[in-house]
Order: C-alpha cells, then structure tokens, then sequence
C-alpha cells in the first residue's frame, strides 16, 4: 500500500509537470532552448538506466531479468516503427511534420505510448526501491516532450484550452501505466516480475534516449555543440551522484 502511495504522488507530480511544460510554448517561443533541455533529458534517462536500474535488476533478479533490457528496447523500436507513426520532439515546422497535416494528433499517441511505458518504470523502479530515479528520468524527459507537443498542436491551430485536455491525457499514461503494471503483476503472481519489469524499462529508457532524443540533438545542436554536451553531461552526473546521497537508493 505505501509504495502504491508513493507511486501515485509521483505520478501526480509527474502530471503536473507536464501541464507547466506545456504552458510555456502557449505563452512564449520555447523552442530556441528546446535541444538543450532534450540534451539533459536524455543524459537522466541514460545515467536512470545504467546507474540505477539495470544494477538493480541484476542484484535482484540476476541475469535472466537483465535479459528484458533488449525485449524493452526492441518492443518500443516495434511499436513505435510499425505500429504507430514516430512521434519525435521536433520543432514544428520541421519537414517531417510537413509530410504529416495532422502530424500532431499522431505526435499524441506516440508519445502517449512512450508515457505507458514509463509508468511501468516507475512501478518497478519503487517495487525496488529506486522510485525518485526513475521519477527524476521521467520528469526530464516528460517537460520537453509536454512542450514539444504542446507547440505542435498550437502550430495546428488548437485552442489553449484543447492542448491542456490534451496535454493532461497524454500525461495520465503515467498512472496507467502503473495500474497496468500492478495488475499485471496480481494476476500473474510472478515473483520475479519486479526485476524483469525493471529491466525492461530501462530498455524502454534507453531506446528513448539513443533513438528519439540523441538523434534529435545531433541535428538541431548544431550551433551550441558545447551547451548540449554539458546538458547531457549534467544529466548523467546527476544520476551518478544521486546513488549517493538519496535514502532511498540500496546501493
């Protein structure tokens, strides 16, 4: 019970960052700091995976959890290639939503799909007691995907007012995926499904950051080289220096 509290708390904190996020395109012109703060993202979701999660599906599940790493980031490289149209943090006048008219309902369900996903980290990730790690990964990455999406759906015109409801679905994904994941976890009584579920989100952690967010930076980042490799060295040494000083970390 008390880790389904804390779950849910982190999820509305989640939520609720995703609705800031996507207050400041409707307001302002964000995208200039867009790539950086995709830089960061994407080193929190990096040093999330490999500082936290994966040592923490080993030490309790061992090898045959870390197994579900390439399931997680094959499945979502599936979903999101054959399934659904890739819904990547670009501007919005870039030539891919050009080819798209209603390039942002699909940017909608694509990262809504992605958000699924990242409630079942954070289910696994508190189950194991690295819950503020994956909260802090999924905060970074949900306030530029929040703000991108917000700007594409502002480009195609959609009222203030439908962007927030819009904004506010795509953000519930994190509470549902973490239903999805206890129900899962209720019916199937699989002892072992915490150091699974947790390896296969960090697989899910790392496609995100080396399929959607790298890429991105490489070719928009092009004028600030410098301020981008902080970002995502930043990112990185905070994951990294957090195992030693939050409570909560096991290590």
């Amino acid at each position: 019970m008390e880790q389904a509290v804390k779950v849910f708390g982190y999820s509305g904190a989640i939520v609720a960052s995703a609705l800031v996020g996507a207050l400041w395109p409707l307001f302002t012109d964000a995208r200039r700091r867009m790539v950086l703060f995709l830089a960061f993202a994407a080193g929190v979701m990096l040093g999330a995976a490999f500082f936290h999660m994966l040592p923490e599906a080993f030490e309790s599940g061992g090898a045959w959890a870390v197994g579900f790493v390439p399931v997680g980031f094959v499945g979502l490289f599936l979903l999101e290639r054959y399934v659904l149209v890739h819904a990547c943090e670009e501007p919005p006048e870039c030539e891919e939503h050009a080819h798209h008219p209603a390039f942002g309902m699909t940017a909608f369900f694509g990262l809504s799909a992605h958000t699924l996903f990242d409630g079942v980290a954070l289910a696994s990730a508190v189950s194991e007691g690295i819950g503020m790690m994956a909260f802090l990964a999924i905060v970074a990455h949900k306030v530029p995907s929040s703000l991108s999406l917000a700007s594409i759906l502002k480009a195609e015109g959609r009222s203030r007012s439908r962007v927030m409801w819009l904004v506010l679905a795509f953000g519930l994904m994190v509470p549902l995926g973490a239903l999805l994941y206890y129900g899962l976890e209720k019916v199937t009584h699989w002892t072992r499904m915490t150091p699974a579920a947790l390896a296969f989100s960090a697989g899910t952690f790392l496609y995100i950051a080396v399929s959607d967010l790298l890429p991105h930076i490489q070719r928009h980042g092009r004028d600030r080289k410098l301020a981008n490799i902080g970002g995502l060295l930043a990112g990185l040494a905070i994951m990294f220096g957090l195992q030693f000083v939050l409570p909560e970390h096991r290590g």
